[in-house]
């Protein structure tokens, strides 16, 4: 497929493209920042003049894309003010989205996030481990526009039928040099109980993704996690210490994610292959 790519500077954009280019892909680069060349065109996507000439052609390439993965955003709350946030993040979905489907494009898949399970979890889950199936609970400006993302692909959807949107629903995205700090949140259980001891490795986010590529249309969401948690310390434990009250769903085994990827398993083949405890 010709792919764009948004966010394609950020922690995962960057692991996603050279994924998605070694599996034959020809991906262009759209970012505010960026290498100079010929997979990287600097765009400002809260501009819908520029998201449109983007999509429309680069370098004189013209036909568009066949899909758009779109990751830009302000990644997390906290790092600017929150109307900051929500008019950066819901004004540069709504370019993408609406630009992308003016144009023709019929395939996108976008980085919604966890935090629509109502993380922080300083709030006990309705039951671990979570899933995708009780209502969304953005406990943040940042979560409430991931949230809204989310909404907006289901009209979307609904207005063109053979439109595919596919939510993405990471986890803390984590590289192998993260993973040497791993070890030392086993002291205090609480240091990662915000979303459940979880995280993804960007190489396993960006077979999540090339996965979505090949869904049919209509509009889904998913969790996309690690197979297992940051903790050395077992589930059991772990939940006994931090959620006492939580009604527990299934076998939570000893170091198996409580961000439950069975159904992104099931529909899209996801098949997580890091772990960190490889590396340390």
């Amino acid at each position: 497929m010709r792919i764009a790519l948004t966010g394609s500077s950020g922690k995962l954009g960057t692991v996603v493209a050279r994924e998605l280019r070694a599996s034959g892909h020809d991906v262009v680069g759209l970012d505010v920042v960026g290498p100079r060349g010929p997979g990287f065109l600097q765009v400002d996507l809260t501009d819908y003049g520029q998201v449109v000439d983007a999509l429309t052609g680069v370098r004189g390439k013209t036909g568009g894309f066949d899909a758009v993965v779109h990751l830009a955003a302000i990644p997390a709350d906290g790092i600017r003010s929150d109307i900051a946030t929500f008019r950066n993040n819901i004004l540069t979905t709504f370019d993408v989205f609406w630009a992308a489907v003016r144009l023709g494009v019929r395939k996108i898949v976008y980085a919604s996030s966890e935090t629509v399970q109502g993380l922080p979890f300083d709030i006990d889950p309705p039951y671990i481990p979570v899933d995708e199936e009780y209502p969304a609970r953005p406990e943040s400006v940042y979560s409430l526009v991931k949230h809204l993302e989310e909404q907006l692909a289901i009209e979307l959807v609904r207005w063109h039928p053979d439109l595919s949107i596919t939510a993405l629903r990471f986890s803390n995205v984590m590289n192998p040099d993260d993973y040497a700090e791993f070890p030392s949140f086993d002291a205090d259980a609480t240091l990662r109980k915000w979303n459940l001891w979880g995280y993804i490795d960007g190489r396993d986010g960006a077979q999540a993704i090339e996965k979505a590529l090949d869904a049919t249309p209509g509009f889904d969401r998913f969790i996309i996690a690690a197979a297992d948690t940051v903790m050395s310390r077992p589930n059991s434990e772990l939940v006994a210490e931090v959620f006492p009250d939580v009604p527990l769903r299934g076998d939570l085994g000893e170091h198996g994610t409580l961000l439950s990827i069975d159904k992104a398993r099931r529909v899209l083949g996801f098949d997580p292959q890091h772990s960190w405890r490889d590396h340390v």
